[in-house]
């Protein structure tokens, strides 16, 4: 693909997704329309096809323009699974940014090494670092504007995991520059549902979210809804056919106060 053709391919994605940022409103925010930063890292060609296919169901560009990405940025995404925002926040940042994938270490008898390892090892995203460790004690080599975690804040309290959140949510503030943000995405439980350590449904009530974060010292900025489904019963896993890509999906916005 030619220079030429990437940069039109970006414009593309910039205009079509700008109207729908537009259109899907962010609670307590004005709207912001996706940067031609955010266009171009969307559009980028070295982009796994798998992870293109799911951009209509995750609208990243959304995502990235309610979290405030930008160029020069430090961006911590935080257990990053294959890396589907890893990479779009490594081309978003830019050469002068950084992004650090913060995951666990693999079990010794563990097949195969993380899968994002291999994002990182690839010289396109050259500005990915991977930091191993404790979720309840991580630090990183610099503090960072925005730390992101999707899908995965309901996993912090299984039962197998043994972790206290509130150690966790304070690594997180700790890792953040005093004004940077941590958005936090994930599947919604039906309001009032108890956290449950077996995480038979793979869903958390964003109250309790929002409860927890906030004891850490964080201070709630918003919420955008553009995930949101309220066709979505909230009695189903996440996994089930019915649902799955679907869920009705919460977003949240919280900042270390500066």
């Amino acid at each position: 693909m030619t220079r030429r053709m990437i940069l039109a391919a970006a414009a593309a994605v910039s205009m079509s997704l700008a109207g729908g940022a537009l259109a899907q409103g962010h609670a307590g925010h004005h709207n912001a329309a996706p940067s031609a930063a955010v266009a171009a890292a969307i559009a980028d060609p070295g982009r796994p096809a798998a992870d293109k296919e799911r951009d209509a169901n995750r609208k990243p560009a959304e995502m990235l323009a309610f979290a405030g990405v930008a160029p020069g940025m430090k961006v911590a995404d935080f257990i990053p699974g294959g890396g589907y925002f890893t990479r779009i926040f490594a081309k978003a940042v830019g050469p002068t940014g950084k992004v650090y994938a913060v995951t666990s270490p693999p079990p010794a008898n563990a097949p195969n090494p993380p899968a994002i390892r291999a994002v990182a090892a690839d010289p396109a995203y050259g500005n990915i670092q991977v930091v191993e460790g404790d979720f309840q004690s991580f630090t990183l080599p610099e503090q960072v504007d925005v730390v992101w975690t999707s899908q995965n804040y309901h996993d912090l309290h299984q039962r197998r995991r043994n972790l206290d959140i509130a150690q966790v949510n304070k690594a997180i503030f700790n890792a953040l520059k005093p004004g940077g943000v941590f958005v936090v995405l994930d599947h919604a439980a039906k309001a009032g549902t108890p956290i449950d350590p077996d995480d038979a449904l793979h869903r958390i009530d964003p109250a309790a979210v929002r409860r927890e974060v906030e004891a850490a010292g964080f201070k709630y900025e918003g919420e955008s809804t553009v995930l949101r489904n309220p066709q979505d019963d909230h009695g189903k896993n996440v996994f089930d056919p019915s649902i799955r890509g679907h869920t009705d999906q919460f977003i949240y916005k919280f900042r270390k106060p500066r």
